[in-house]
């Protein structure tokens, strides 16, 4: 114990260092780093220089604390003793990556208008020197020479070479979008697999709280990355096909056409399949939109052009976009706890009988072993625990006992109370926090059942889940692609088997239904 506890401080110095080393490198020596001007003919621009070094502190700060967060994660999946408090030092440091993202978005808004001002007043200059123009990403398709061949600037009218411009300004920024999603991806993923584990509620709060945060950021990024593409994929390939037709290389058009209906269809098989369908939109057409490059490159003559782009190409085949769908649902912490029999009684004066908790979320049951017109000693109740009190708004005391998640096990205690000699235990159920009492409303409003949808035959995983927690209910299918499982009296005893078909295969669409009963 004492040796974890010198380990525990050790890491936290080195926690609190490395913070420091991120923020006392970010100073010294990137204030120091020179940048390069990402367009050429912008080196003199003092403000459009200073934002690129101010983009490259913080990027260096980000790569920083982003090395923190995986060690941290490291250690949280090595030692789940610790899962708590690592889970806490993540959710800081995820929080301050944020904000660095945030800063650098308002950065990048700033140096992309800087950029397209510069190259709409030098549109009727001459064009910048091959040496001189900038080498471009090649794994964001930004490829060295292609856009800037002066071939563009000649043959575009003006309005449509500076769209072709921005647009392949964009693609930095939608690429960012991109990595950026695939990090919050991630750590949701990490996030869930925590939050769905952790038994302390107060813990699972902020774990839930910060997974709920992650996934608004990735809706978000999803939506940017949407507007951002469709300008880029509209403007390019208009370009393009511009230019192709132009050389008369109507196979090549063809081809791209082709490609493009195939992509289509793909987005359309994988839609609502994956995480986001705007991930998979861009990476679809980006294969065309390559294909699209590589076409006029080769028109062009511009061999390593065409090179560059084969080699993204590659890279962009043996991306894994498809991400699967992570399921957050929310937990609530219900104090469920059976009926015992004490001869020495829990309850005294100095520790009497609680009240008892209503919790707006969830199911659970209890007995209700009398109601009485004053307050009762806790002889009354012949050493039954545990007990909970209520005061009605008649203004009389309803003592119940335990708390049980199915009906099933709140009528087997209520069974186990008569033989103890309680004479009209009644089994009563709050759902959502709202109240009702089964001896006197037999006869629920509702029933529920699970239907699942999103395949055409179920896979044997989830049959087996269905089997194991379904206690019997019929398994049936409604139409082509919906199977439904129950009827269930039970909420409760439906969200179990909706969370063991989500945990079999979490591409499925689930939900537990309410169906009204038929009155005679």
């Amino acid at each position: 114990m004492v040796l974890y506890q010198m380990v525990e401080m050790m890491l936290r110095k080195m926690f609190k260092y490395m913070l420091s080393a991120v923020a006392l490198c970010t100073v010294g020596t990137l204030c120091a780093q020179e940048v390069a001007p990402r367009i050429a003919g912008l080196e003199g621009n003092e403000e459009y220089m200073s934002l690129l070094r101010e983009d490259a502190r913080l990027q260096f700060r980000e790569d920083s604390v982003t090395r923190v967060i995986e060690e941290s994660r490291r250690l949280l999946r090595e030692e789940p003793e610790t899962r708590a408090e690592r889970s806490q030092q993540i959710l800081a440091l995820e929080s301050e990556v944020f904000e660095i993202r945030s800063a650098k978005g308002r950065l990048i808004d700033r140096i992309n208008t800087i950029e397209q001002d510069w190259i709409l007043s030098n549109l009727g200059s001459e064009p910048t020197p091959e040496s001189e123009q900038p080498a471009l990403h090649v794994r964001s398709g930004r490829v060295r020479y292609l856009v800037q061949s002066p071939y563009f600037r000649e043959q575009l009218p003006q309005a449509d070479y500076a769209a072709l411009q921005q647009a392949q300004r964009e693609e930095y920024a939608a690429a960012e979008d991109v990595q950026r999603y695939f990090e919050n991806y991630r750590a949701l993923a990490d996030s869930v697999q925590a939050y769905e584990k952790v038994d302390n509620e107060q813990a699972a709060t902020s774990l839930y709280e910060h997974c709920t945060v992650l996934q608004q950021l990735n809706r978000t990024l999803a939506d940017s990355l949407s507007k951002r593409w469709n300008y880029i994929f509209d403007n390019k390939s208009y370009a393009y096909s511009y230019v192709l037709e132009t050389l008369g290389r109507e196979e090549a058009l063809a081809r791209e056409e082709e490609l493009l209906a195939k992509a289509t269809r793909r987005l359309a098989a994988l839609k609502g399949r994956t995480e986001s369908d705007e991930v998979v939109d861009y990476f679809l057409r980006k294969e065309v939109l390559l294909d699209y490059e590589v076409s006029v490159a080769e028109a062009l003559g511009l061999d390593a052009a065409r090179d560059s782009l084969r080699q993204a190409g590659v890279w962009l085949n043996g991306a894994e976009f498809q991400l699967p769908k992570i399921e957050l649902r929310e937990r609530y912490f219900l104090d469920y706890d059976s009926i015992t029999f004490a001869s020495t009684p829990r309850y005294t004066y100095k520790n009497p009988i609680p009240e008892c908790p209503v919790y707006t979320n969830g199911t659970i049951y209890r007995i209700l072993l009398g109601t009485f017109n004053t307050k009762r000693a806790v002889s009354t109740f012949r050493g039954a625990e545990p007990l909970f009190y209520l005061v009605n708004d008649e203004h009389k005391w309803c003592y119940y006992a335990g708390g049980f998640a199915t009906r099933e096990e709140a009528e087997a205690a209520q069974a186990l109370l008569k033989e103890h000699g309680f004479l009209r235990p009644e089994v009563v159920v709050w759902v959502d926090g709202v109240y009702r009492n089964l001896a006197r409303d037999p006869q629920p409003a509702l029933s529920y059942r699970v239907e699942i949808a999103g395949l055409p035959a179920l896979p044997d995983p989830v049959k087996e889940a269905i089997a194991a927690t379904a206690g019997g209910r019929e398994l049936s299918r409604v139409g082509q692609q919906l199977f439904v499982v129950g009827l269930f009296d039970d909420r409760a005893e439906a969200q179990r088997v909706a969370d063991a078909v989500a945990q079999a295969d979490n591409a499925l669409e689930i939900k537990v239904a309410e169906i009204a009963q038929q009155t005679e």
